[in-house]
């Protein structure tokens, strides 16, 4: 970082903060906006742009958490973080460690974590900040940054599965799922999916879902070609794309409205968790959201009037007439 930087600049490093410590796209737009508030507002000259602002980023970032956390408590079904498409900060030395924080499966790990273990893991482990500027970020001495640290570090570490898939074989695999998808191809999905694969959805009793959690392969396999057949006769599309660094896609309806963002974990062997994204709430920055009630509903008759069986039951809510 140079001296000449201003806000905008920091912009994309404020933001990847702001969303590693929320999990949401929302909330940390906010976050960065009340930043760029407080440092009109205070007219100072820091020393250091980055430090001062990325100290009120986190700030508010953890004020924010504590908030949402109680909001998460009494959320419907699972709650996943809202889908993020591609991270405005990039910085070539961090590659690796920017991608790997950013995956669902880290983003869900965090969420064990306390809001202050949270930020010192995110500025230390993501974005490599020293102690000092730590401490000044989170309000603490740097000797308690270095414990919230280890712990930290420690639960992230126990928490987290080894994978050993590189980003090409991960990109090969998921190429081949979709296109088995799409041509509701049961056996090609079967050879894709690990046995005890678990498929799950977050759709916070704002949208049609099947059984929150769906495990083994038989199962998974059978549910995506029953979704897939009907979804695409009635002009649905799947989008593959890169979804939270990991490969994924984005289900839209056919006048492009966005009804699904899906997220796939890869180990060695196959597919070992399908994440969906489906609370219309959380996909608005993806783009114009559809009525995905309106596409079950349809889908559901498109299934019907080829001869299959209507489409499996949905949880919490009945499919409108």
């Amino acid at each position: 970082m140079t001296g000449d930087e201003t806000f905008e600049d920091l912009r994309p490093l404020l933001f990847s903060i702001a969303y590693r410590i929320l999990g949401s796209v929302t909330e940390a737009e906010d976050a960065v906006q009340e930043t760029w508030l407080r440092f009109e507002a205070a007219h100072v000259q820091p020393t250091s742009l980055k430090a001062y602002l990325s100290t009120v980023v986190t700030r508010v970032s953890i004020d924010v958490l504590g908030s949402a956390r109680v909001r998460r408590e009494a959320y419907v079904g699972p709650w996943f973080p809202e889908p993020l498409l591609s991270d405005p900060y990039e910085d070539p030395e961090r590659a690796a460690e920017l991608s790997d924080s950013l995956s669902m499966a880290a983003l869900l790990l965090l969420e064990r974590l306390s809001p202050l273990e949270r930020a010192v893991f995110v500025l230390r482990e993501v974005f490599a900040f020293d102690f000092p500027e730590i401490a000044a970020a989170v309000g603490r001495s740097e000797a308690a940054c270095r414990q919230l640290a280890v712990r930290a570090r420690r639960h992230m570490d126990d928490g987290r599965p080894r994978f050993d898939a590189d980003r090409a074989e991960r990109e090969a695999l998921a190429g081949r799922f979709f296109d088995a998808f799409r041509a509701g191809d049961v056996e090609a999905l079967r050879a894709l999916l690990v046995a005890d694969v678990d498929m799950v959805g977050d759709g916070g009793g704002k949208a049609p879902q099947w059984a929150q959690r769906i495990v083994g392969l038989e199962n998974v396999a059978h549910v995506l070609v029953t979704m897939s057949g009907p979804f695409q006769a009635i002009g649905g599309t799947v989008e593959p794309r890169q979804i939270n660094g990991q490969p994924g896609a984005v289900f839209r309806d056919r006048d492009g409205g966005v009804v699904n963002t899906m997220v796939l974990e890869i180990v060695p062997g196959g597919i070992q968790t399908i994440r969906s994204v489906i609370n219309p709430d959380k996909l608005g920055h993806v783009g114009p959201v559809g009525d995905a009630w309106s596409v079950v509903r349809e889908a559901n008759r498109a299934r019907l009037a080829s001869g299959g069986d209507p489409l499996p039951p949905l949880a919490k809510r009945r499919l409108p007439e």
